[in-house]
């Protein structure tokens, strides 16, 4: 009997699959508890992929926390002894919370300590890579360096904050904000071509090492190269190149990651499935001299890749519906990429055209954002007003140059923000992008979140001002109200799920370059 398929989830077939890897590797496997004290993971919030950290009071009156990572409970447990190798691997649950509910994650991952050098790096990558063939689905493996990106932006003298702000856009692909911030900040045109090329660039190892070469500028950029070039060959030995790439918008918190840093994805399923690096710094946090790296699969994902329909050959591209939807539409038209069907009368939502192989959708503005993320669909048209309130994880390729307004405060005519003695109460659809503005002022308020008839607040008194989108100020206006203070430019923009567009390059970037061509004639 096969106990294999007849009995075993899917998942525990994973498990034991990989099990069976890295054991054939020489790692053994790490047990750890649940719970650790809430203070671990609170020192290194940077290190998790959430803020979120589910806490609770112990027995004995200390702050706990269920376990939302295995590698922090690893590295706070590993003996400081740099002479030789510790080769661990795990599979654990985590918990975490997305603010709004607690999920139960199964991880599967290992972690290598102590001396770490080409062979051991390339090792690991084979590892991650081997992990995904496993699975049985077609996937890729992506690879950054830290030591390059940071080494791009080392003479660039920018405060943390803006450094912060520039490594968003890359890893959003945002070239046209890259262009502005780099303007706005005051940078070099050499160090603007540099990152916009670092965001740019993507594909085989041997096809982007040359292209490297051509942006490294320094002796960090250069010593980065140099290890990818020697990762590549590691890998050319173990006979894991294939389907292996660079992408440098895969970026990581610098005060933790050193060296080498990856991303494993798996077609159809619209997160990472596989993370990892090297985090030599997270070590020296603990005041040891070990190095490390290592990576997780996370395989709750591959039961939402099973309940997915098989892969289309059509770009699914999700337009919001009413007048931006439809403006957008004549873009994708007029550059070649136009639905007939589209124009019929009828209450159908889905509209293909299959010798375009593109499919369009309408949904409600606000949702597109969410498609494209949980990839419904592989583009899509949104403003960036949702973009900044909601923050998905999704790529933002072009500035589409329509929907144009500006995202506000406004008040009564005559009222004026100057007094501090009191909290300023502030109507708005967009309490992040309100909370953010104010923060940076150093400045406390008291939200009131409306969904509507924002500019009638204060005016009953239940706010002191609001915060929402202007086009021409004529409600205001005609309300007694005037903006005081503009807070960012609103326009409408083209996302991109960011598995889809790894697997889907060539039409996606076709499409890109169509409808960028349109709108610079």
């Amino acid at each position: 009997m096969d106990y294999s398929n007849e009995i075993l989830t899917n998942d525990e077939q994973a498990i034991l699959r990989l099990r069976s890897l890295y054991r054939e590797y020489g790692y053994a496997q790490y047990r750890t508890s649940r719970f650790e004290e809430y203070a671990l993971y609170a020192e290194h919030k940077a290190f998790l992929p959430s803020d979120d950290i589910i806490s609770f009071t112990g027995a004995n009156g200390k702050l706990m926390a269920l376990r939302p990572d295995v590698t922090l409970s690893i590295v706070k447990s590993a003996k400081d002894d740099s002479r030789g190798q510790t080769k661990l691997y795990y599979n654990e649950n985590v918990y975490r919370s997305d603010g709004s509910e607690l999920k139960e994650l199964m991880q599967v991952g290992l972690e290598c300590l102590g001396r770490i050098d080409v062979t051991s790096t390339g090792e690991v990558l084979m590892l991650a890579k081997r992990s995904l063939e496993l699975l049985g689905l077609r996937s890729c493996l992506d690879i950054s360096h830290m030591g390059f990106v940071n080494g791009v932006f080392r003479n660039a003298r920018l405060s943390p904050e803006r450094k912060k702000h520039l490594l968003l856009c890359v890893s959003e692909k945002n070239v046209h904000e890259l262009y502005r911030l780099c303007t706005l900040y005051g940078q070099s045109d050499s160090f603007r071509e540099s990152i916009v090329a670092l965001t740019e660039i993507y594909g085989p190892i041997d096809d982007i090492l040359p292209k490297l070469l051509e942006i490294s500028s320094n002796d960090e950029t250069d010593t980065a190269l140099r290890e990818l070039e020697s990762v590549r060959d590691v890998l050319q030995k173990l006979n894991a190149l294939r389907d292996v790439n660079l992408d440098f918008s895969i970026v990581n918190d610098i005060s933790y990651y050193s060296g080498v840093i990856f991303h494993g994805y798996i077609e159809n399923v619209p997160e990472t499935v596989l993370s990892g690096g090297r985090y030599d710094m997270l070590m020296r946090k603990f005041g040891k001299r070990l190095d490390a790296i290592g990576f997780a699969v996370y395989l709750d994902l591959l039961s939402r890749h099973i309940s997915r329909q098989s892969a289309s050959d059509m770009i699914n591209i999700a337009l919001p519906k009413g007048r931006l939807g439809e403006k957008a539409f004549e873009i994708f038209e007029a550059s070649g990429y136009g639905c007939p069907a589209i124009y019929e009368k009828s209450r159908r939502l889905v509209f293909e055209s299959p010798e375009k192989g593109i499919r369009f959708f309408w949904v409600k503005p606000s949702d597109v954002a969410i498609y494209v993320e949980r990839g419904a669909a592989d583009i899509g048209v949104v403003g960036k007003d949702i973009l900044l309130e909601y923050s998905p994880d999704v790529y933002e390729l072009l500035d589409l140059d329509i929907g144009k307004c500006r995202m506000c405060v406004a008040a009564e005519k005559g009222f004026t923000t100057d007094c501090h003695d009191r909290l300023l109460r502030v109507a708005t659809t967009f309490p992040n992008i309100a909370r953010d503005h104010y923060e940076k002022q150093g400045r406390d308020i008291d939200i009131i979140k409306l969904n509507g008839s924002i500019e009638i607040a204060p005016l009953l008194d239940l706010g002191d001002v609001i915060v929402d989108i202007v086009e021409t100020g004529k409600t205001l206006s005609e309300n007694n109200m005037e903006p005081i203070e503009d807070i960012v430019d609103i326009s409408a923009r083209l996302v991109a799920n960011k598995v889809s567009f790894k697997f889907n390059r060539a039409a996606i970037a076709g499409l890109c370059e169509a409808i960028a061509a349109h709108i610079k004639n």
